[in-house]
């Protein structure tokens, strides 16, 4: 055997060897999280439903995908509108920075977008004078309230800005009490439910796994 040094130099290339290895495995690593990341930040996010205020459309513990890539490609930081594509639409599901607490993420349906009137008598919605009706709007309540809830405006929406509501709608925190959502706030348009869990069974909802968002 020839040496080289101390080593046998069969060593010093089998120590090469393993550190090559190793490299290429810390590579593909990092490219797998950067990819990660990428996808997250800029085409595709997940998100655990917590509240019921968008029974029956979404339960308490659906898991859903989000496409951040149709209403454009933004600055994760600031909302800016980097690359634009589409904008929400009245019927649109949508996640969103909270406007009361951006470091929390709503999910509800589009209303009104910028210019719509809005206007809510006895529980009934108008839009732009409009009777406007959603498949899944749920009233749990017969009740009629004052305040908010049950009757409301008209208002109209302004510039760069939309009108949502959970489709729950006597109980769900929208914008009938806050009002408006930036639309540099919108993280993307709800579409697919991944998993369905529900806690108070403790069993899988199978039937709701897959489908889409409407």
């Amino acid at each position: 055997m020839r040496w080289f040094g101390n080593r046998p130099l069969s060593a010093e290339k089998h120590q090469a060897t393993k550190k090559s290895v190793l490299r290429e495995y810390i590579e593909a690593i990092v490219i797998a999280l950067l990819l990660a990341m990428f996808i997250r930040t800029f085409i595709v996010q997940a998100f655990k439903i917590p509240s019921g205020s968008m029974i029956p459309t979404l339960l308490v513990g659906d898991h859903i995908l989000v496409n951040k890539f149709l209403y454009g490609v933004r600055n994760p930081f600031s909302g800016a509108v980097w690359l634009a594509m589409g904008t929400p639409e009245r019927g649109d599901v949508v996640v969103f920075k909270y406007p009361l607490n951006p470091a929390q993420d709503f999910i509800k349906r589009v209303i009104g977008v910028a210019g719509d009137k809005i206007e809510i008598i006895d529980k009934k919605l108008y839009v732009n004078n409009a009777l406007f009706e959603v498949r899944n709007a749920l009233f749990l309540d017969p009740k009629i309230i004052p305040g908010e809830r049950d009757n409301l405006g008209p208002l109209t929406v302004p510039p760069n800005s939309l009108f949502v509501m959970g489709d729950n709608r006597d109980n769900s925190h929208d914008s009938r009490f806050w009002k408006f959502v930036p639309m540099k706030d919108i993280k993307g348009k709800a579409f697919m439910l991944y998993w369905s869990w529900d806690g108070d069974a403790m069993s899988v909802r199978w039937r709701r796994i897959g489908g889409l968002i409407k």
